[in-house]
């Protein structure tokens, strides 16, 4: 009788232990699926419409948007340009040893951007750089096409473009960046861009704007579309330009960047540009100007480039920066605007760190536009 008992109260105890490690093991199950939910899907993902383990450093908000109204988030994909890392124009503006491609694409990630410009950086084999943007869900927003249409140059402009078409076409990309770099001085050493920038005659505009509707209509055929970046330093820099190269070019077929850097940096406002062509901007540089540095470069004609080195540059919600782009984006969410936000700061990465200016700049347009 006495062992039987035993026997029970042994039996017993086994089955508490057993419900007890049964109900641990489901808790454990439970925390492990809400911390992997909580790792997948949190706001801040870089790639959450994908359902990516890739994440944002950027927290998520709650809080309503400061837009309103604000951009469609199906319509609107948020990109970085890698020339905070890496300049385009002048490749020793760079890290000692250079800064590698990867952890360009990695950091654009991180910080919750999902679209690079190319870069000179980046593998020129497609595999290979298909393979590297996929690793991250990062995507090509754009390539760079540098037109020579005032210098005779329409066959090889010609050829150049074309290939970047076919290039956009490998990455599934819809746009096409282009600027006149006929007589451009942006790049030279001691040279004021502001002052030493070329002026067309009416023969060079009549060949630019008859070049430009001929690439945008070629852009049109294969379902891209041409967006023309003013630029300093080259022929289409100021308002006026601006306005003869819209006025001049066919309107379905050549469309306008907004570059907010390089317009204030040329004195144009780029409030009142986003507001007379808001129709028209279908591609979006989101670049800030240190006030300061702009002054002393015009004080003392220092070159583009130098001027780059010295920081004139630098990204949306940098205190620093003398561009209030919250009017900016409410002009073009009211106008409908699809298509890319490119955050770009050409900036010395020796100077200003180019993740902490990538995070810099997303969480300023969480706060304005909500997502």
């Amino acid at each position: 009788m006495l062992v039987n008992n035993e026997q029970k109260i042994e039996k017993s105890v086994i089955f508490q232990k057993m419900k007890f490690l049964s109900r641990l093991s489901a808790l454990l199950f439970i925390l492990v699926l809400l911390g992997i939910n909580s790792f997948a899907l949190p706001a801040s993902a870089a790639t959450s419409k994908n359902n990516s383990v890739l994440v944002s450093l950027v927290p998520p908000t709650s809080k309503p948007a400061i837009l309103d109204p604000t951009f469609d988030p199906t319509k609107v994909d948020l990109g970085i340009t890698p020339t905070g890392w890496s300049n385009s124009d002048d490749q020793t503006i760079d890290l000692n040893p250079p800064i590698p491609y990867q952890q360009i694409l990695s950091e654009t990630a991180l910080s919750g951007f999902t679209g690079s410009q190319m870069s000179p950086k980046y593998p020129q084999d497609l595999e290979v750089l298909k393979k590297e943007l996929k690793q991250r869900q990062v995507k090509i927003s754009e390539p760079w096409v540098g037109t020579l249409f005032t210098e005779g140059k329409k066959e090889e402009t010609l050829k150049e473009f074309k290939k970047q078409i076919a290039f956009m076409k490998e990455m599934k990309g819809k746009k096409i960046v282009v600027a006149e770099l006929g007589y451009a001085v942006h790049q030279k050493k001691c040279v004021d861009p502001l002052v030493n920038r070329p002026h067309f005659t009416d023969e060079q505009w009549s060949d630019l704007i008859t070049g430009l509707n001929q690439l945008g209509a070629i852009a049109q055929e294969n379902r891209m579309q041409l967006v023309y970046h003013p630029h300093i330093g080259t022929g289409v820099e100021d308002l006026a330009d601006i306005d003869r190269l819209m006025s001049g070019t066919n309107p379905e077929t050549v469309k306008l960047l907004l570059d907010t850097g390089h317009l204030y940096y040329a004195g144009v406002d780029p409030l009142t540009v986003t507001k007379k062509y808001a129709n028209r901007i279908k591609h979006v540089h989101l670049k800030n100007i240190r006030q300061s540095e702009l002054d002393e470069s015009k004080k003392t004609g220092r070159s583009f480039l130098d001027s780059i080195r010295a920081g004139i540059f630098t990204v949306p919600g940098d205190s620093a920066g003398a561009i209030d782009f919250q009017p900016i984006l409410q002009e073009l969410a009211k106008a409908n605007y699809q298509g890319w936000l490119m955050v770009e700061a050409e900036q010395d990465p020796n100077k200003a760190e180019p993740l902490k200016y990538a995070l810099m700049a997303r969480k300023y347009l969480r706060n304005q536009i909500g997502f």
